[in-house]
């Protein structure tokens, strides 16, 4: 099988290098992370590199590429550690309001390719625990559209947010995946008079927010709510994979470039066999991340259940390598590797966020349970 990239991807990788390099150095991203971590101004930024219209169909203003191009951003935004919500308002947004009417569409998808309105997905609810059926926000039918009532968790940017794409149950019960319809919830339309949003710095220096619905006005998606949101969480889960790729890849480079320089016993730590012999086992876990980031790209376009299962899969294995990497490389660092103003330390939070993000390791590792067969695939 061939992994090369195309010309286009590449160029599409060094545009994005480029801004890293040029306009979001760890002084700038750590002196973000400390004023709470607003994300807007970089959200621009990124639009004017035309990356918010990656996903959007050409026919919306956008650019129409595929997964692929989307994992080698992700992987350029988790090496430059950047905090901007862009797989949740650039990838996952784009795809679910692509489920709703023309008008919707029309309305709405132009604006997130430009970047002049940031729509955020508001999917977590504080007793789901990662399960994408349990919803108990509820919509209720007027005459002039739906009202919603309900509250969502974790909202990414939640206080800065323009739109939210809300899953609320139209029918059936908590846990029931029928039922489940998708809303946009645009926050001009209420004059927030029934909304309330607390927004908060997360621990690897992005932010987010809590969201509460009283009788809000929405406008519907689709009322096939749960096949879609399910989709848009693989989305999610194939971005944090190439995110978390990205972060790995600058941590291991940042970790041997300590080794070189940090004197011991009148050596470079890099030349004690014990910790090169660390660094290696790093390195193994860094590519057995890379070839799962890779797998659930290519799976995003399977049949439901082989993507589902391929993903969670992906999701376990980076999950194990966040975790070694992370822990890994701040050992190597010693107590530097702690502080603050280490880099080290930023990379390894965000790591630690993401192994979080979209359901932690143990989840998908149940999630891959219970989609084995009894012969887990080892016999015909």
């Amino acid at each position: 099988m061939d992994f090369d990239f195309t010309d286009d991807q590449n160029a599409l990788r060094e545009a994005v290098q480029r801004w890293v390099t040029k306009g979001f150095g760890f002084e700038r991203r750590h002196a973000l992370a400390r004023a709470g971590g607003h994300c807007r101004e970089l959200h621009a930024e990124l639009a004017g590199l035309g990356l918010t219209a990656l996903a959007v169909p050409e026919a919306q203003g956008g650019l129409g590429f595929g997964p692929v191009e989307a994992m080698v951003v992700m992987e350029e935004l988790g090496r430059g550690l950047v905090h901007a919500p862009y797989a949740q308002a650039a990838l996952m947004a784009p795809a679910m309001l692509a489920a709703g009417p023309d008008a919707l569409q029309a309305d709405w998808l132009p604006r997130v390719a430009d970047g002049s309105a940031l729509v955020v997905p508001a999917l977590q609810e504080r007793a789901a625990r990662y399960r994408s059926r349990h919803v108990a926000t509820r919509a209720t039918a007027t005459g002039g559209g739906w009202l919603l009532d309900g509250a969502k968790s974790i909202v990414a940017a939640g206080d800065e947010a323009d739109a939210f794409i809300v899953p609320a149950r139209v029918s059936g019960a908590v846990d029931d995946p029928e039922g489940l319809a998708l809303f946009l919830f645009a926050r001009a339309a209420s004059g927030m008079a029934s909304v309330g949003v607390r927004g908060y710095p997360t621990q690897d220096g992005a932010r987010a927010a809590e969201l509460t619905l009283s009788g809000a006005p929405a406008t519907l998606i689709t009322l096939a709510g749960h096949a879609v949101l399910e989709q848009a969480l693989d989305i999610g889960i194939a971005a944090t994979c190439a995110e978390a790729t990205g972060l790995m890849d600058r941590l291991l480079a940042v970790t041997v470039d300590y080794l070189k320089t940090r004197r011991q016993f009148g050596a470079p730590i890099a030349s004690f066999q014990a910790l090169r012999h660390r660094i290696a086992d790093v390195k193994m876990q860094l590519e057995l991340a890379r070839s799962m980031s890779y797998y659930a790209t290519l799976k995003l376009g399977a049949p439901r259940d082989a993507r589902r299962h391929a993903l969670s899969q992906a999701k376990v294995q980076l999950g194990r390598s966040m975790r070694f990497v992370g822990q890994e490389c701040i050992q190597l660092h010693g107590g530097i590797g702690v502080t603050d103003a280490c880099l080290a330390s930023h990379v390894f939070k965000r790591l630690t966020m993401l192994e979080l993000a979209f359901g932690d390791t143990l989840h998908h590792l149940g999630e891959v349970s219970a989609g084995m067969q009894d012969t887990a695939g080892v016999f015909a």
